[in-house]
């Protein structure tokens, strides 16, 4: 890695750590051992780190939720959508939980975010429709919208709520997976009869993950 990959990559560690309200460009260039004035030969701010650590966001949303390719077995493909989306919020949960006030402080990003989330909304709806042509689901166009609203929702606002009920604060692997089961669950009632078990046993398969990722005490 270069100097400014190693910039990104320490920055999204401590913020995912610490917060990111907590840390500045002084803590990054200090874990990193270099001087503050050696990181803003590559970044001019916190902001600008923060965008590009949302274009790097932003391009692992476009790569790993396309359409769904008809030749493939849908629910295979589902659960390629929901192990991507694991990744995608450890990877980044910092950026979840302090959305509202990472956006109030920078309006270039703000607006890069709003453009993004419009195309995110129809690339799901894509996945949801996508779903009900292949029989997974039955769902007509006009409830695939709000489907792909609720779906958004509860991604976006599911680990800061889970770290707002916890004295640590720390979010933990099991409950990435367990957002996955809540993701699951608002699938469930548009199952139709054949794919029924087939989601129930990807529910099974999720909660067994968080199982096997509890913290273990010594």
């Amino acid at each position: 890695m270069n100097t400014k990959e190693k910039i990104i990559r320490t920055s999204i560690a401590l913020f995912n750590l610490h917060g990111e309200r907590a840390i500045t460009t002084n803590h990054i260039a200090s874990s990193l051992g270099i001087s503050p004035g050696n990181l803003y030969y590559h970044f001019k701010n916190k902001e600008d780190i923060i965008r590009q650590i949302f274009a790097l966001y932003s391009e692992h949303l476009n790569t790993h939720f396309k359409p769904l390719e008809q030749h493939n077995e849908p629910l295979e493909q589902l659960t390629q959508y929901l192990d991507s989306l694991f990744d995608l919020m450890w990877r980044y949960h910092f950026f979840y939980d302090n959305l509202t006030d990472i956006l109030a402080r920078d309006d270039e990003l703000k607006k890069n975010y709003i453009a993004f989330q419009s195309r995110l909304l129809e690339q799901v709806k894509a996945v949801v429709i996508g779903l009900r042509d292949t029989g997974v689901i039955t769902i007509d166009d006009d409830d695939a919208k709000e489907l792909a609203h609720m779906l958004k929702m509860t991604v976006s606002f599911w680990t800061p709520y889970v770290k707002a009920r916890r004295m640590t604060g720390v979010l933990e692997q099991q409950d990435i997976y367990n957002g996955i089961v809540k993701v699951l669950m608002i699938f469930k009632p548009y199952a139709t009869p054949m794919s029924v078990p087939k989601v129930a046993q990807l529910q099974q398969h999720y909660q067994a993950l968080a199982e096997a990722s509890l913290p273990s005490i010594a």
